[in-house]
């Protein structure tokens, strides 16, 4: 081999080598754009659609439920809970000490009207100034069944729910008092107005 052709067999190898990787990332770059248009179809799908966006924001009138009387609606595909408790009821709620409680602390997370924990304390559970309203997600915190006690039976041993899954039992202020339950039913984001329009998922 001549000089000269020693002097060109590195060059065209490296050419090679240029067009071998110049190949290699055009088909790869040609293959991620055309995973990307075949998967986007799925991703795009998993997106909520527009009814699901506008349940998590909806309007209760409230003004005709009677004192005693429990409604419950659905909010984000979970029932919640309306009471509207009669005095007794409330004083119930008011007359248990923190060292009674399950689970005497409510995050901000299990209740969001809240920015940091407050005691489970019935005056904290509520947000009007009567504590006559209580809305709580109507969602046993132990295994996620749907408590009984809105129809005004089966309430259970402390006059609030009482969850047929596992036996937990809920007081007036919706906190677990006994049964496997870890922690209190939660409660949604709301406001009540004047009228009494409630409005959850603000």
């Amino acid at each position: 081999m001549s000089g000269q052709d020693a002097h060109d067999a590195p060059d065209t190898a490296h050419s090679g080598g240029t067009r071998r990787d110049f190949l290699y990332f055009a088909t790869a770059g040609a293959g991620a754009v055309t995973t990307g248009a075949a998967i986007w179809p799925l991703i795009n799908s998993m997106n909520p659609s527009a009814d699901v966006l506008s349940a998590s924001k909806i309007d209760v009138d409230v003004s005709s439920l009677e004192t005693g009387q429990r409604l419950t609606v659905k909010w984000q595909g979970k029932p919640v809970f309306i009471w509207r408790r009669s005095q007794s009821d409330i004083e119930a709620a008011r007359a248990v000490s923190l060292e009674d409680l399950v689970d005497p602390v409510d995050t901000a997370k299990e209740d969001p009207n809240h920015k940091s924990p407050v005691p489970a304390l019935d005056e904290n559970r509520v947000f009007d100034p009567d504590g006559e309203w209580l809305v709580v997600i109507g969602v046993c915190t132990h295994l996620g069944c749907v408590p009984l006690g809105q129809d005004g039976g089966a309430i259970g041993d402390f006059g609030g729910w009482f969850c047929p899954c596992h036996g937990s039992h809920y007081d007036t202020s919706g906190r677990i008092r006994k049964g496997p339950a870890p922690r209190n039913l939660d409660i949604p984001p709301y406001t009540l107005g004047e009228d009494l329009r409630l409005t959850i998922g603000v």
